[in-house]
């Protein structure tokens, strides 16, 4: 989206700048937002597993697989929604289909299963750590290498950490640690989250290869086929309906309950939502590619580590020994030496602690995104987005995740079976709300999209989106059969989910009677700082950048025509906006003015809206000026772009603006650049005006008059060596010598001569062939005497 910087320039020499700072993200690529979401999807292979099996038995392996595979089709429902709203996800995606109270019930859920997301896989990491050192203990106690007050002695057991307490000590560290980087910014944290899955990469290619092969060289079967018969539900699964003559007889039903304890094996959707606000340009090419990057790898590691440690760990171990931590008891049984057993699995360990911590700094991020979502919009107080001082993020956000999170971890005290059955609610429900907003957008909004679930049957002028539809009513039923079969989740989440629904509802009924609105528009906060100078330095551009003026929020399409036409890796795009200053107004602008209208912040918030939805960086201005043209090329000199484009202003024609712009230009102390000057208007058409000497533009009938006073010219033996530039300039040169003598008499002359106009190029550089340029010295004049040159080469050659 937006840099960071908005600045005012002076008026005056005595004025200070005022640099502001908003609640900026910066854009990532599609590695980066594939990583941040992997770190919750990939982190639940570590404990998805476990957890499934010890609600619905051996067949668990094959619901793992066919949850992993229906989150295709659950991803598409994202990409969709995300093509359609640049700050999507649930909250958004349902108020439009849905309304404001579904919204907030569907966000309450939503926020369940983000605060949950942290501790579940920050405990499953303290379970991997805690089991890997009792391991190393026992180890070291039957060899003697333990000091006596560890030793198991006749009076008292070998010394072994508490596995629950202590992964909650360990799931506490680590969070404190991502609250501090998320409150430091999403740029540091995308990168900690790549690094976390390269290192993950590594190991998932050394567990299938060499799982695979100890597969073949041992023998191993694969897991009962997902029947009725082989389901094997355990007293908890069975939820509320424990002890009911139900139980016996529940064949499809049976299925969608053990679809349901395997559902959170693909939490973490919602992230790519989040997510897709920073995706750089092309946002949709580069948000389809991590949702395939996603896709891929989620299934491959969850479902395939799952599937290998059915089949190599016996089912002792399995379920009673390496249930929390089923990938480290995988690394145990694998074929090979025991110290490269043990060797991998301290790297499993590590890397598992790696990555599960890495989704609670995912988990944080989305959390973040999704409360101010609703911070915007008018449901959470504005106190709740007020950027951090130093580092312009929303970090009493951040703070409010982070208390929730703490206070889940403490409650349950590392209880990972406990914290997966709650997992699931939110998880089901949010995709369900989302799914279902997106079938009713599909007739309620008739709009382009990027991007739509296949497949869809069209009958008439009717489309039928049968795979949309598909996807609501598995999920909808999944939803419905885990209430009564997830105590656990069902009471808890109801409890979270209405609590959170009527925090937003007074919080929202609050904001409206403090703003006396009955809807209010979302509105970037920016925060001021000082310098001294307008500079490229001050503003943090490079030479050759685009400036585009900005005046209306709601008519950005000169910003939409720049940002469509400029590649922001070369050149960096300024937008402005001109504040004009009257006789008598403010020559020092203190800290306690805050000189920054609410005129200004919705143009700046609609700038970074813009931006964000062509994933491109702009950088932000203001100018208090007494002359905003004069503003304008002061500016744009001082800064050093290449170009400026402006919108058709509503009081002037785009003539009158080049005029007027020109004569500031001229007006410019030496030394000033060349700017192209362009006028846009609403539909997109664009005229371009020079600042400063340029090469004239020649049209075809130019071009081809030249060469025929060439041709013509060259017939004279004493002039055999002339150049088409020397007609030129010799034309030049007589026009100026006559126009000294003849003022009059070569004005009328112009005066017949009419300008034309030329194609359109694309990059904004002074190199450029210029845009519909206006003052062309060719007209109806320029043809008539090339067709009679023409003629009398003809007859001279007859």
């Amino acid at each position: 989206m937006g840099t960071s910087k908005t600045t005012f320039a002076p008026v005056s020499d005595r004025v200070r700048l005022v640099v502001a700072s908003s609640v900026m993200l910066t854009f990532i690529s599609f590695w980066r937002a594939a990583a941040i979401v992997l770190n919750d999807l990939g982190s639940s292979a570590f404990y998805a597993g476990g957890i499934a099996e010890q609600a619905v038995g051996r067949a668990a392996p094959w619901f793992i697989l066919g949850v992993m595979l229906f989150s295709f089709a659950v991803r598409a429902v994202y990409v969709e929604s995300c093509s359609m709203f640049t700050r999507g996800g649930v909250y958004r995606v349902v108020k439009e289909a849905l309304g404001g109270t579904f919204a907030k019930l569907s966000v309450s859920a939503l926020m369940f299963d983000y605060i949950l997301t942290g501790p579940i896989s920050g405990v499953s990491a303290g379970q991997y750590i805690t089991g890997l050192l009792n391991e190393l203990i026992t180890v070291s106690g039957s060899h003697g290498w333990l000091p006596v007050v560890l030793a198991a002695g006749p009076n008292h057991p070998l010394f072994q950490f508490d596995m629950n307490h202590t992964s909650a000590v360990f799931a506490a560290a680590v969070t404190i640690y991502y609250w501090w980087e998320n409150t430091k910014g999403i740029e540091e944290s995308s990168e900690k989250a790549m690094k976390v899955m390269q290192i993950t990469t590594v190991m998932v290619v050394i567990l299938l290869v060499w799982g695979v092969y100890s597969v073949f060289v041992q023998g191993a079967h694969l897991p009962p086929l997902p029947t009725a018969g082989n389901m094997s539900f355990s007293e908890d699964s069975l939820g509320f309906l424990r002890g009911s003559r139900f139980v016996p007889v529940l064949g499809l039903f049976g299925i969608l309950m053990a679809f349901g304890h395997s559902v959170l094996a693909m939490s973490g959707e919602e992230s790519l939502a989040q997510v897709n606000r920073e995706i750089e340009h092309p946002k949709l090419k580069n948000l389809k590619r991590a949702a395939i990057v996603i896709a891929i790898y989620s299934f491959v590691f969850t479902g395939g580590a799952t599937l290998l440690a059915s089949m190599l760990i016996p089912d002792g171990p399995r379920t009673h020994v390496y249930q929390d931590n089923l990938i480290a008891g995988l690394a145990m049984y694998m074929i090979g030496p025991d110290f490269l057993k043990i060797a991998f699995r301290i790297f499993v360990v590590i890397v598992g602690f790696l990555i599960l911590s890495g989704a609670i700094n995912t988990s944080m991020i989305g959390s973040t995104g999704v409360l101010m979502r609703v911070a915007e919009d008018g449901v959470l107080t504005d106190w709740f987005r007020k950027p951090h001082k130093k580092f312009g993020t929303s970090y009493r956000i951040v703070n409010l995740v982070f208390f929730m999170q703490m206070f889940t971890i403490i409650v349950t005290r590392g209880n990972v079976i406990m914290l997966g059955e709650a997992y699931a609610f939110g998880v089901i429900w949010s995709f369900t709300f989302n799914s279902l907003a997106m079938l009713v957008l599909r007739w309620k909004y008739h709009g382009e999209r990027g991007w739509k679930v296949p497949p869809n049957i069209r009958i008439g002028k009717t489309e039928i989106p049968v795979g949309l539809a598909s996807v609501f009513l598995v999920l909808l039923s999944t939803a419905i059969v885990n209430l009564f079969t997830k105590s656990v989740a069902t009471v808890s989440g109801i409890i979270f989910a209405a609590a959170f629904f009527i925090i937003f509802s007074v919080s929202e009924k609050r904001n409206r009677k403090q703003h006396a609105l009955t809807a209010r528009q979302m509105k970037e906060h920016f925060q001021l700082d000082h310098e001294d100078v307008v500079s490229r330095e001050t503003v943090g551009v490079r030479q050759g950048g685009v400036m585009v003026t900005m005046r209306d929020a709601a008519n950005p399409f000169a910003l939409k025509w720049a940002l469509s036409r400029t590649d922001t890796d070369e050149q960096d795009v300024v937008v402005l906006t001109v504040r004009m200053m009257g006789a008598g107004g403010p020559e020092v602008l203190g800290p306690e003015d805050q000189i920054f209208s609410e005129h200004e912040q919705m143009v700046f918030t609609k700038a970074i809206s813009v931006a964000e939805s062509f994933g491109k960086k702009v950088s932000l201005l203001v100018v208090p000026a007494g002359d905003i043209f004069a503003a304008l090329v002061q500016t744009a000199n001082s800064l050093e772009v290449n170009a400026v484009v402006s919108g058709l202003s509503t009081k002037m024609s785009a003539e009158d603006q080049a005029f007027h712009i020109g004569q500031a230009w001229e007006a410019l102390p030496e030394p000033k650049r060349q700017i192209n000057f362009y006028v846009i208007n609403p539909s997109g058409e664009s005229r371009v005006y020079y600042l400063g000497p340029h090469a004239p533009s020649l049209g075809p009938d130019d071009v081809q008059l030249v060469h025929r006073l060439w041709l013509n010219l060259r017939r004279d033996p004493s002039i055999q060596d002339l150049h088409h530039k020397d007609i030129i300039t010799f034309a030049l040169t007589r026009l100026a010598s006559q126009y000294a003598r003849e003022k009059q008499e070569i004005i009328k002359d112009l005066r017949g001569y009419k300008s034309v106009d030329l194609p359109a190029t694309l990059k904004l550089s002074n190199s450029d062939v210029p845009l519909n340029t206006v003052g062309a010295p060719a007209g109806v004049g320029v043809k008539a005497l090339a067709s009679e040159l023409r003629h009398r080469d003809s007859s001279a050659q007859e």
